[in-house]
């Protein structure tokens, strides 16, 4: 609807300035941004040529989401499903690469596939309708090429990836055999589409070293049965928030933010309060008492 209105105005810039008098604004102690990478480094900027304002910022993330081989094959075949698809993978912690680990692989994908292909896609009025277009032309033509980049770098497609009745901003879920590619394009671009990359593994050590060959780190996930693993790789990953058994569960109390590129401060939480205060200390000398 903003975008919609700068066109009204014939002002394409007109919300840009906004937000720019915005941190520029002296008497602003502290702001809160959830965009891309490139306006979190101009955000930092103008809060540092202005007053030093706080800046809470929650970038991109590329967050990986781990299926172990003692995992419940149908809920983390459902869980994954949504942990991409979820708002047509329009998610700053959508879990964008699904780790496999080798033994389930073959299971995994064909699971996720025919889950892929039940997916509808439509009029999100409709209440039957799982996902809807994205979010406009421009964005719809930038994920067609990823797609592309994708087949060229070797990812093999194994279902989607087109338009969805002709409608030229609803595209069909797709998914990526991508195991033979680790270090494809989309290991490390934010798509911000339905596009889901299911990658293989075999260890703990490798699956965690992968995880973390990212300069995101906004959240991930892992599914197991085995609470031992599920710690020592939670431990392992340099995300602000690792999901085990589940994704995109919040709550008022918990924390939430990145590391590396994907931000700095929290949301939510003690911790996220804290960014809205000061520190202040208060020192009192007592008169000595003579008795």
């Amino acid at each position: 609807h903003l975008k919609e209105l700068s066109h009204c105005f014939h002002r394409a810039n007109v919300f840009w300035c906004i937000s720019v008098c915005m941190r520029m604004n002296p008497v602003l102690s502290k702001q809160l941004h959830a965009l891309c990478v490139q306006v979190g480094h101009l955000i930092q900027q103008a809060s540092g040529s202005s007053n030093l304002k706080k800046v809470t910022l929650e970038l991109g993330g590329k967050s990986p989401n781990i299926i172990m081989s003692d995992a419940n094959m149908a809920e983390a075949v459902e869980q994954s499903h949504f942990a991409l698809f979820f708002n047509q993978g329009q998610c700053c912690c959508a879990g964008s690469r699904t780790y496999v680990q080798d033994t389930i692989y073959d299971e995994f994908m064909e699971r996720s596939v025919e889950r892929a292909k039940s997916r509808v896609v439509g009029d999100p009025f409709n209440m039957k309708t799982e996902q809807g277009p994205q979010v406009d032309e421009e964005q719809f033509k930038k994920i067609l090429g990823y797609i592309s980049s994708g087949k060229r770098e070797g990812a093999k497609l194994m279902c989607g990836g087109g338009w969805h009745d002709h409608r030229p901003t609803h595209l069909l879920p797709e998914q990526y055999d991508s195991c033979i590619v680790p270090c494809c394009l989309y290991s490390h671009t934010i798509i911000f589409g339905p596009v889901m990359q299911i990658l293989k593994f075999k260890t703990l050590e490798e699956v965690v070293e992968r995880a973390n060959d990212t300069k995101y780190g906004l959240a991930a996930a892992v599914f197991t049965k085995d609470i031992d693993k599920a710690h020592y790789i939670s431990s392992g990953i340099r995300a602000g928030t690792v999901w085990i058994n589940c994704y995109n569960v919040f709550g008022a109390q918990a924390p939430f933010g990145g590391y590396k590129y994907s931000g700095n401060g929290r949301e939510l939480g003690e911790y996220g309060l804290d960014n809205y205060t000061e520190v202040k200390t208060v020192t009192i000398k007592v008169p000595q008492k003579n008795s």
